[in-house]
């Protein structure tokens, strides 16, 4: 099965050393390796914390109406309690700085309201996976979808605009094949240690964007070549950024990413697409604004 591109989150508690060292030990799931920082090029996409009932999982989201945050269903879908979002830029710069991140006083019950009382930064909403979700089993069906519907609309950031249906499909397989999609998000960048030996870290933890290339396209997926090192592109998706949005020129999501074909984010990654009738439909019934096909 392919790497997932969620991060799980270790307890505040645990000393500094050994934060850094239970990350390290988790295994990928998707961040931007390489490109930029993101600073305020795109303000709407968010961090996103979920309790699995053990612990936290980090993912990214976009906010897509008021109310309304696009994500991956892999994401929520064993999420207790509520989903806490961040559209902060930059939210650690440390290791102690990551461990004061909001934590459930009760992982077992997950995020609650009093775990972001007093944090102006910090939305509570609830989350829902597509309800066809395949959990990875099924390609015409992929379906890897989901949202956090917020307790109350954020003050801020414009939402993001959907491709409309079937945009990807009226692409030439030779128009598409290098075409450059933007991602972003909150996940693991990928660096050499002293040794020159690959490593995904988690801080400093911020959003960035990268642009990848476009490989091919099936019924579900937007496949892209995520490497640095590609001559086409400066990044892909790694640990940390399933759920984020990949963005065409116009700045519409057309895909989130899903998966990672290497732990360490160099490689192929699966785009879930966004402009697929099965998530259109099932977004437009929790008030997401969808454009007619082909407009």
């Amino acid at each position: 099965m392919p790497s997932r591109t969620r991060r799980a989150l270790a307890a505040p508690a645990v000393a500094a050393g050994l934060l850094a060292a239970a990350l390290a030990a988790v295994p990928s799931a998707g961040a931007v390796t390489g490109g930029v920082p993101d600073g305020q090029a795109h303000p709407a996409v968010a961090v996103l914390l979920v309790g699995d009932g053990r612990g936290t999982q980090r993912c990214s989201a976009t906010l897509v109406s008021p109310t309304v945050l696009l994500t991956a269903a892999h994401c929520v879908q064993d999420r207790v309690g509520l989903a806490a979002v961040s559209f902060e830029s930059a939210l650690a710069g440390t290791a102690a700085e990551l461990s004061a991140l909001p934590y459930p006083e009760d992982p077992a019950r997950g995020y609650r309201a009093a775990d972001l009382a007093g944090r102006d930064d910090w939305h509570a909403g609830t989350a829902h996976a597509h309800p066809e979700y395949s959990g990875f089993t099924d390609a015409q069906r992929w379906l890897d979808v989901g949202v956090v519907v917020l307790d109350e609309p954020v003050p801020g950031p414009a939402p993001a605009a959907l491709a409309p249906e079937g945009l990807l499909d009226g692409r030439p397989a030779r128009e598409l094949n290098g075409e450059l999609f933007t991602v972003v998000g909150y996940g693991s960048e990928v660096r050499a240690d002293g040794s020159g030996r690959p490593l995904g870290e988690d801080v400093p933890l911020l959003r960035r964007s990268a642009q990848v290339a476009a490989q091919r396209l099936a019924p579900q997926l937007l496949m892209v070549q995520g490497n640095a090192h590609d001559a086409r592109g400066t990044g892909g998706p790694c640990t940390g950024d399933s759920g984020g949005p990949a963005l065409d020129a116009d700045g519409r999501i057309v895909a989130v990413t899903s998966w990672s074909s290497t732990p360490l984010c160099r490689s192929r990654a699966g785009l879930q697409r966004v402009d697929v009738p099965q998530v259109q439909d099932w977004l437009a019934g929790h008030g997401v604004p969808v454009a007619g096909a082909g407009a």
